[in-house]
This record gives structure tokens, sequence and C-alpha cells, in this order.
């Protein structure tokens, strides 16, 4: 495994972070984890040389840090450091946050969380988390020892990011960062200010939600197909992302034991390092296929389920996967999108069914307008 820095903090965090976000459920429902082969998943990533290990409030309907604190029983606490996230959204007075991270000690079974965040900042959440002074709130509770370092997750635009960052002496801070959004959200630009202020940083999505393993068009994969060194699409995904020496570690939200294994080997690769992980030519590979890609997609959601479940039964991230499939440009593209939308439709979760309540429009990262997107996507596929 390789080992990178954390910005100020003197530690030595492995390359790849097991994020449990997306941890394998049972009956295809997020709220039901597998935990036998979560637990074993968690431990081999471990034992492959993975020294940190991510979860939060909401992840599986509230489920996951449960199966986290028994994958870290027997021994495995004391071999990594441990991140949770606090629920922003929640926050409603003074008090509120001290009172979620009591309750994720417990669920976590810990004295401790080694990294704790606060969950997924934009503009509104961070003008309630410095009126709430939430900041000092989380000060104290560093000082009382429940939390040793104190960061947060972000998901809006670069202008907030530079607010956020300039504001307080944050001790670490996670970002979105994979190929196709290099200019998005802090993008770049906030990778590059949070290591100029000896800031470490955690990426988040390096695959976009899976996007690009298995989800990449045809036409596209050929190009890494006609690459002079063959690698698999997550290799290349992972070896972007690692390139940059700004980055801390990179969290993979792995669903099977075969991604952690793929994982664990491309992660431990004796070349997987800032600055030489890609040459020059397979640099503007990517950028070719990052532009290209970039022009098609019809909606940015990188499947992380926040916006689920659906009040009316809409399955929101499959009816966006049917959408980029048809805007994929593959030839094939079009029927199959229709084909796996009308399948949607007829189970009874399609976009169809949208009854423009705007529940998830709050509740997604990415700040899609969900409803007018449903509507859009419907339109075209049915």
């Amino acid at each position: 495994m390789q080992y990178r820095h954390f910005g100020k903090l003197d530690l030595k965090p492995s390359l790849l972070g097991f994020g449990a976000m997306r941890l394998p459920i049972i009956d295809g429902d997020s709220s039901k984890i597998n935990e036998d082969e979560a637990i074993k998943m968690i431990r081999a990533s471990i034992d492959g040389g993975v020294n940190y290990v991510d979860t939060a409030y909401p992840y599986h309907s509230g489920n996951s840090e449960y199966t986290v604190a028994k994958a870290l029983k027997d021994g495995y606490r004391e071999k990594v450091s441990l991140a949770s996230k606090n629920p922003t959204w929640l926050l409603e007075k003074e008090g509120d946050f001290t009172k979620y991270l009591d309750e994720q000690l417990k669920k976590l079974e810990v004295d401790c969380i080694d990294f704790y965040l606060q969950h997924a900042f934009e503009g509104e959440r961070w003008k309630i988390f410095k009126n709430l002074n939430v900041f000092e709130e989380a000060q104290k509770a560093k000082t009382d020892g429940k939390i040793k370092y104190f960061g947060f997750s972000f998901h809006a635009e670069y202008d907030v990011f530079e607010d956020i960052i300039n504001e307080y002496d944050w001790d670490f801070c996670q970002i979105q960062y994979n190929y196709l959004d290099e200019g998005y959200q802090a993008g770049t630009k906030g990778l590059e200010l949070a290591a100029s202020k000896n800031i470490g940083v955690v990426v988040m999505e390096p695959l976009r939600g899976g996007r690009l393993a298995d989800k990449m068009p045809e036409d596209l994969v050929e190009e890494y197909n006609q690459a002079k060194v063959k690698r698999s699409n997550v290799d290349w995904a992972l070896r972007w992302v690692a390139n940059h020496p700004e980055v801390s570690l990179i969290l993979s939200g792995m669903s099977t034991m075969e991604q952690v294994q793929e994982n664990l080997i491309i992660c431990s690769a004796e070349d997987i390092l800032p600055g030489s992980a890609l040459n020059e030519e397979e640099a503007a590979m990517i950028k070719h296929i990052a532009d290209t890609w970039n022009k098609r997609i019809l909606v940015g959601c990188t499947a992380c389920n926040y916006c689920m479940p659906c009040p009316a039964g809409v399955n929101i991230p499959e009816c966006f996967a049917a959408y980029n499939l048809f805007g994929s440009a593959a030839a094939s593209a079009v029927g199959a999108s229709k084909k796996q939308y009308k399948e949607l439709v007829e189970s009874g979760s399609g976009a169809d069914k949208c009854i423009n309540c705007g529940a998830c429009v709050s509740q997604c990262p990415q700040s899609i307008q969900i409803p007018e997107k449903l509507a859009e996507l419907h339109k075209v596929l049915s």
C-alpha cells in the first residue's frame, strides 16, 4: 500500500481509504446491509494496508455506523483512523452538534472519532454553521477528547469553498474530485488552495459513483484500449487522482470483495506516486476523454442515494443512469436506455411517479433540480 501525507497533521494515511457508503445490501434495500460480507470487506481492506475507514450519520439509512463498529472489533479499531460526519442539515440550535456527536459515538462504540467532519457543506448549511457557533462547539469536543481532528466535506461552488477554508483553522477537508470534475465544485482550484494552507485533502467520488468504472461510453473505453500500457478503467481513474501531490487519500465506496481486491492492487503499485502515476501522454489522453464525455452528460448524478427513498417511489439514481446512458453517444445507447427506463416505469419506480414534492432537492449534494430533470427524462425516454 502506498502512504501519503495529511497536511499539517503528523500522519501517514494509506492512499486508499474505505468509504462505508455503498456497502453490500440485501434485496436491493440500501437500509439492509449484508453485514457478514461488509465486515469481511472492511477487514480485508485493513489487512491489505488501509488505515482510514469513513462512514457518516445517514449512510445506509443510519445503519452504516453500526456495521463499521462491528467491523472494527477484534483489534481492527487500533489499526485505523475512524472518520464520520455530523449531519449538518439536522442542526437547528446550539448543542445539536454535540447531541448528534454523542449519538454517533454510541453507535460506533468508541470514546473518540479520529476524523470528524461537518457533512456536505454548501451555502445555506455554512451560514447555519456560523450562526450556531459550531466551530467553537467542535473545539470543545476536541478538548474533551471526543474527536481528534475537525474538518468538513464539501458540495457547492468554489467561492463558498474559499470562504469556508479561509474562515477557520481546519485540520482537513474532503472534496469530490475525479477527471470529470476537475473544474466542478471545489475542483483543482480548491485542492490547491487547501494544500497551500497545509490542510490535508481527502478525495471522495474518485470514480464518480462507479461511472468511471463500468459505465463509460464504448468509444471512450476504446481510447483506453489504444494506450501503450493496458489498465482497467478503475486503474486509470484512481491514477489520475493519485497523480496530484496535494491529495492525502482517496476514498472508495466499495460494494463487493472484488472491488476491494482490485483497489488494493492498484493503490499498492510501486508507480502510483504523485507526479508519476501518469506520464504526459496518458494525462493528455484522459483530458481528451474527460472533455468529450463532459459534453454528453445530461445529469451530474453520482448515485450517492442521498435523495432516497423517494416518498413517491421513484428510483431517482436509476432514472438518471438511464438518461445518461441515452446521452453517451454509443450506437446501442438509445435502445438500451429506453429499455432500461421502460423497466423502471413498469416496476412503478419511473419518473412518471414524481409528485414534485421537492424533498429530494435539498438532499442532493450535486444541487440537481431533480423534479425538473425527472420530467425532462420521462419526456425523452418514454
